[in-house]
C-alpha cells in the first residue's frame, strides 16, 4: 500500500504540471460515455497508467476514460479503478478539480475496497487518503505534508445538490428545498472533488446526485467515483446512500456502472433515508 500511495503523489505532481502548462483543447476523441475528450484527459489518464505501471503490487487498473480495465501485473493483488481528472472541463474557468482513485483486493467491487484517495487541485494541491483513518496531505515544496485527520460532524451546514433540477423527482426537490430552509448554504461548483472536499473539511453537510428522469441509474460511476468517496465519508464518520441502501453495499457489473449517490453526516443522510423510504 505504501508504494500505491507514493505513486499516487507522483502523479498529482505531475498532473499539476499538466494543468498549469497542458493544452486543455478538445480531443478527436470520447470516453467510454460518449463524452468528447480533452487533452488533458488524455494526458493525465497517461501519467497515471505510467506510474502505476511501475508499482509491482498493481494487478488491473480501470479509467474512467478506458472502455476496458488493463492488466499489469499479473502477480499483483490490487486493482485500482480511477477517474484522472473530474471536473476537467472546469479547467478552462480556473475552478478546482480532481483525481480519485478507489484502491481494491483482488478484485473490482465495494466489499473489495481497502482504501481510496481523491487530490483536489486547486489554489493549493490536496490530497485525502482513507486507509484505517482519513489523512488530508498538502504539497509542500514538491512533497506531500501530513496536515491532520479528517472527522464529519453529526449535523454539517452545506448543501450540494447535483443534476438538472428540471429532471429531479418532485420529492427530492422538496428535500433540497428543506435544507436550505433550515438555513444550509448552497456550495455547488459542478465538480464532484472539491464540492465532496468542500463538505469533509467545513464538517458536514449534504452531496446529492439522484435519480433523474434522463439518468435514472444516476450519472456517477461506482467504482471510480462512488464508492471510492463512500470510503471516505464512512470513514470519516458519515455515512453514504444511494437513497435507500448503503453504497459500500452494492453490486456492479461493469467497470462504468452509474448509481444516484447522497454522501453526508449522519443529520443529512438521516433526512434522505426518511423521504426515500416513503416514495
Amino acid at each position: 500500500m505504501d508504494a500505491i500511495f507514493e505513486a499516487i503523489q507522483k502523479t498529482a505532481k505531475r498532473i499539476k504540471t499538466a494543468i498549469d502548462i497542458k493544452d486543455i483543447g478538445y480531443s478527436q476523441q470520447e470516453n467510454s460515455s460518449g463524452e468528447t475528450q480533452l487533452q488533458l484527459d488524455i494526458k493525465c489518464d497517461m501519467i497515471i497508467e505510467e506510474e502505476f505501471s511501475k508499482i509491482s503490487s498493481i494487478h488491473t487498473i480501470a479509467s474512467e476514460e478506458k472502455e476496458k480495465e488493463m492488466l499489469l501485473h499479473k502477480d499483483g493483488k490490487y486493482f485500482i479503478a480511477y477517474d484522472p481528472l473530474d471536473g476537467s472541463s472546469l479547467v478552462d474557468v480556473n475552478l478546482s478539480v480532481g483525481s480519485i482513485f478507489g484502491i481494491y483486493e483482488n478484485s473490482f467491487g465495494a466489499k473489495n475496497m481497502v482504501a481510496s484517495c481523491y487530490v483536489v487541485f486547486g489554489p493549493r494541491v490536496e490530497m485525502v487518503f482513507a486507509h484505517n483513518k482519513v489523512k488530508m496531505y498538502l504539497l509542500q515544496n514538491d512533497e506531500f505534508e501530513f496536515v491532520k485527520e479528517v472527522r464529519l460532524n453529526e449535523k454539517g451546514k452545506l448543501n450540494a445538490p447535483g443534476g438538472t433540477q428540471q429532471n429531479w423527482k418532485p420529492y427530492h426537490k422538496e428535500m433540497v428545498d428543506s435544507l436550505f430552509a433550515e438555513g444550509y448554504r448552497l456550495r455547488y461548483s459542478g465538480g464532484m472533488v472539491p464540492d465532496l472536499h468542500q463538505i469533509l473539511l467545513k464538517g458536514g453537510g449534504l452531496f446529492s446526485y439522484p435519480a433523474t428522469s434522463d439518468k435514472p441509474d444516476g450519472k456517477l460511476r461506482k467504482l471510480f467515483e462512488v464508492f471510492p468517496f463512500a470510503f471516505v465519508y464512512k470513514k470519516a464518520g458519515g455515512e453514504a446512500i444511494d437513497g435507500k441502501n448503503d453504497l459500500m453495499e452494492l453490486e456492479h457489473n461493469h467497470i462504468h456502472d452509474t448509481s444516484p449517490c447522497f454522501f453526508g453526516s449522519k443529520y443529512e443522510i438521516d433526512k434522505v433515508k426518511e423521504v426515500y423510504g416513503r416514495n
